[in-house]
């Protein structure tokens, strides 16, 4: 598997509380058209793709891809929690950013904080020892909410896109 080092992709999928977090399929198709579609989510990444746009270009199966997580509530796609490993001097070093998207029906729920722990608790596992980061915009509340509850802590301010950054990190499991 390419860039994750050592774990298995896709895996089993992960099931939560109310959650499934698994690998994308055909059938997913039409919520990734929403999703970056959404000028709500649009609003926090940079703008709202046009739909006909999306229609034109996405794979027949969207978000194919190591790392990617779509998010499932009683059987449909609501989002999708990302895990992107990045590899840093020396071979060996690198870190994990953590992402996610949700539709805007299901913001306000815990559905984000839910399967974020359980793609961070995947990553803890196939990952071993290896640091996890989160960026957003400081103006986003729910999404620095989120990243102090799963357990991040800031490492930086910066400006990027107009607007401040905020940075944060996640020791590894059984470190601190």
């Amino acid at each position: 598997m390419t860039g994750t080092r050592s774990a298995v992709w896709p895996p089993a999928p992960i099931r939560t509380g109310r959650l499934v977090l698994r690998a994308s399929g055909a059938g997913d198709r039409p919520a990734f058209v929403e999703l970056f579609s959404s000028p709500e989510v649009g609003a926090h990444t940079g703008g709202a793709r046009p739909r006909d746009e999306l229609e034109r270009a996405m794979p027949e199966v969207p978000g194919r891809r190591p790392g990617l997580f779509v998010v499932v509530l009683d059987g449909a796609m609501i989002g999708v929690v990302t895990l992107d490993r990045h590899d840093a001097e020396p071979p060996g070093a690198g870190e994990t950013e953590l992402g996610y998207l949700f539709l805007p029906e299901a913001w306000g729920r815990g559905y984000a904080a839910e399967a974020c722990a359980a793609a961070l608790g995947w990553c803890a596992g196939a990952r071993p020892g290896e640091p996890v980061v989160l960026r957003t915009r400081t103006a986003n509340d729910r999404a620095m909410r989120l990243a102090a509850r799963l357990g991040f802590t800031e490492v930086e301010r910066y400006e990027e896109y107009g607007a401040e950054q905020w940075l944060g990190v996640r020791a590894p499991a059984g470190t601190n």
